[in-house]
């Protein structure tokens, strides 16, 4: 099978070119100006829309098996594709946990059966995700997963993440932490521990039940020589540690998202879209946040996509459940907040979403001659209000209902699936 995108504004690595893509049996054949149709099966139309690699999105929640009335494979991947990413990892708080190659497969068939994308499993940490306990046989899993994380729970003692940094040392894999400290959170609390929850009567969640596990696991990595990425980063004392530990030597990654980026306590209203773990934090530890993202001392833009029932998320800060929703508007929010105002350079954004992310998880393709075809386009000129109703995702808990933000989405590539606003374009 051999496509043709003809007239598309082609991203170079340091700008836009217009240029014609060719693939064939879902692989880049050929980038230039003017190549012949007349060899391929299909043909498309860019009309000069803006043409990226596919974006990488190392923390998403897709919710198969076991919670199917928030989020299926189906849907999330297509919200996915809507977002332009084509390879996305998926974090394992399921039910079976894939905590074994026996556990990981019912994720695996509904993968190969439904996405539209790449998904790319993880595997728990521990026997259970209970963050306790056995650690799961890594060799046994390595080959058939992108890392090891218990998102959702964390590790709760050092001799057990000291074992699961060793063993995923030896197996030459990448431990993805959810860094949380339960003893130093009061019961129930939905939100940072700050002005705004005094204010209103709420308890509240410390920075310190984010940053201590951290600096523990920190002073791990270093002993053990482990590859460590850290989930959600949302503290000022976070991004500190992280870049203490990479001047160090220690083998360190770690990840944002554009909440923490965007927003901050005090934006708070009492209302389940703006419930998330971590909390939205400080004005100051968001600026921190800001500083360390745009210098690169967060390597990755991660959405942590985790949708849950319109029920779920209807019953104030205090009731609903925990997450967000935010794969299909993370490139037009950081474009339009970051790239648009001056922050940063597009190059350094496609970094953060698409470059750094897949070195880190080892997960190849592109729009490069002799890669695996990952690609998406914008119309970067068109400024909506983004709307939840219209969302691909069964989630539509999100605090950024009705921005305004530029960059519509149009396309996204992954091997010879095509994937438009009408769905996933049957083979011509």
């Amino acid at each position: 099978m051999k496509t043709l995108f003809k007239n598309g504004l082609v991203w170079s690595g340091s700008g836009f070119a217009p240029a014609d893509i060719l693939v064939s049996d879902g692989v880049t054949a050929a980038v230039g100006p003017s190549i012949s149709g007349s060899a391929a099966d299909r043909c498309f139309d860019l009309h000069g829309l803006s043409v990226f690699p596919g974006f990488a999105d190392v923390h998403v929640h897709l919710r198969e098996p076991g919670f199917s009335y928030k989020e299926t494979i189906r849907t999330g991947s297509m919200a996915c594709a809507a977002g332009g990413y084509t390879a996305v990892c998926a974090m394992p708080n399921l039910s079976p946990a894939p905590d074994s190659p026996e556990n990981l497969a019912p994720e695996e068939e509904i993968i190969r059966r439904d996405a539209v994308i790449r998904v790319l499993p993880y595997a728990s940490i521990t026997v259970g995700r209970r963050g306790e306990g056995d650690v799961v046989d890594m060799e046994r899993l390595k080959g058939r997963v992108c890392g090891f994380s218990d998102d959702g729970t964390g590790v709760v003692g050092a001799d057990t993440m000291r074992e699961a940094m060793r063993r995923c040392h030896d197996a030459g894999s990448l431990i993805s932490a959810h860094c949380e400290d339960l003893s130093l959170i009061p019961r129930g609390a939905p939100i940072h521990d700050g002005a705004w929850a005094k204010a209103h009567g709420f308890e509240g969640i410390p920075s310190e039940s984010e940053w201590g596990p951290i600096v523990r696991d920190l002073a791990l990595a270093k002993e053990t020589r482990c590859r460590y990425h850290v989930c959600h980063i949302s503290t000022k004392e976070s991004a500190a540690a992280i870049a203490r530990a990479k001047a160090e030597g220690t083998l360190v990654t770690c990840e944002t998202a554009p909440h923490y980026l965007l927003l901050c306590d005090e934006d708070l209203k009492d209302d389940g879209r703006f419930k998330m773990n971590p909390p939205l934090r400080s004005r100051e530890d968001r600026d921190a946040l800001v500083k360390a993202f745009i210098s690169g001392t967060v390597d990755c833009l991660a959405t942590d996509h985790a949708p849950h029932s319109a029920e779920e998320k209807s019953r104030g800060l205090k009731g609903s459940a925990m997450g967000i929703v935010g794969i299909e508007t993370a490139f037009p929010l950081i474009y339009t907040h970051f790239v648009l105002t001056g922050l940063m350079q597009m190059r350094d954004l496609l970094d953060r979403i698409c470059y750094t992310p897949r070195r880190i998880f080892s997960i190849d393709g592109g729009i490069r001659p002799g890669e695996h075809f990952e690609m998406c386009a914008f119309d970067l000129n068109e400024e909506y209000a983004i709307d939840p109703a219209g969302f691909y995702s069964m989630g539509r808990a999100t605090p950024f209902g009705g921005w305004r933000v530029r960059g519509r989405w149009h396309m996204t590539c992954c091997g010879e699936n095509v994937i438009t606003p009408r769905g996933k374009e049957p083979l011509k």
